[in-house]
């Protein structure tokens, strides 16, 4: 999923993530709360809920602030947001699908389409790029929870279809219906894991030279600096060469 895994690498490496915490911690609060909103308000009884607090605590977000978003959900005047899924094409015809969660489709919509122009590239209709990814089920953990042998081994018998393994750590995919008890599985045997979620991963990849890189990264960049946006996965492709330059 070299889209996913290598725009994870050089956010990490550009210190994104530090930049960008307070932006970070917004969204996943609004994904915890909207979890909430839509079942049980405890992780145990609702999944996606269990599994939008998890990513929370991956980064780091304090304990209060996810009681607080959780706590949101059965505010009476608490935001209504609605899920909705932009699909659309960047720089050298790379598929892009964006999540975003908004109280205001319009407003969302118009940065969106403008945030596409401005980057070389174009919102498209729905449907036009899905048929390029798989919904799928996506638990990682860090290296030190095994070789990949013993990682592949506890994630076939978990019931997951793939084992990634690299000097990053291992990434393990399943059907989006079975990550629930994928993880479940996953956790008796190798402990908690570090993120379980739901990802689009690419079922065909565009590679890039450093130019056509550099204009994708910004599209991916400035999208997910959007207040609305909660999720940006493309499929491209990057080299280690192109990669090592970027860094």
């Amino acid at each position: 999923m070299a889209g996913h895994s290598k725009w994870a690498n050089i956010q990490h490496r550009k210190g994104r993530q530090d930049a960008a915490r307070s932006k970070l911690f917004s969204k996943l609060s609004k994904e915890i709360t909207v979890a909430a909103k839509m079942g049980d308000p405890d992780p145990e009884k609702n999944p996606r809920l269990r599994m939008a607090v998890k990513e929370a605590k991956s980064q780091s977000v304090p304990k209060d602030v996810i009681a607080r978003a959780i706590g949101k959900a059965s505010a009476a005047d608490g935001e209504n947001y609605e899920e909705i899924r932009y699909e659309g094409y960047g720089p050298e015809g790379v598929a892009v699908i964006v999540e975003a969660m908004t109280d205001n489709k319009n407003r969302t919509a118009s940065s969106v389409r403008s945030i596409f122009a401005k980057s070389g590239g174009n919102l498209a209709e729905s449907g036009a790029v899905a048929f390029m990814f798989e919904r799928k089920g996506l638990v990682t953990y860090p290296v030190s929870a095994g070789d990949a042998d013993t990682i592949f081994e506890a994630a076939i018998e978990a019931g997951a279809e793939d084992v990634e393994s690299t000097e990053d750590g291992h990434e393990i995919y399943c059907e989006a219906t079975d990550l629930h008890a994928v993880s479940n599985a996953l956790e008796a045997a190798l402990g908690e894991s570090e993120t379980s979620k739901l990802i689009w991963k690419p079922n065909v990849t565009t590679p890039l030279d450093l130019a056509g890189a550099e204009k994708l990264l910004r599209l991916v960049e400035a999208l997910e600096d959007d207040d609305d946006v909660q999720n940006v996965t493309a499929n491209f492709d990057i080299s280690d060469e192109v990669m090592a330059q970027l860094s």
